[in-house]
């Protein structure tokens, strides 16, 4: 099985939490408002897919590992 990789643009990111609450224990949001993925390389998971998506401000880019394709935001997916 492949993993993913998350990755956040910490200078799009604001720190609204929306990460952290629809995939909580993937996103964390620190002491600058900022979010971090709690382990940046992970199983494939639907709430990291979600939560990439629901990002406002599409700081959010989720990668599988084997073929450094882009699986979300979809609309940089293939």
């Amino acid at each position: 099985m492949n993993t993913w990789r998350i990755e956040i643009d910490r200078s799009r990111c604001r720190g609204t939490g929306i990460c952290a609450t629809v995939a909580p224990g993937r996103f964390a949001v620190d002491d600058m408002l900022r979010s971090s993925p709690v382990h940046p390389v992970v199983d494939p998971d639907d709430a990291v897919l979600d939560a990439t998506e629901s990002c406002p401000l599409a700081a959010i880019t989720v990668f599988d590992t084997a073929t450094s394709r882009v699986v979300a935001p979809h609309d940089l997916a293939e």
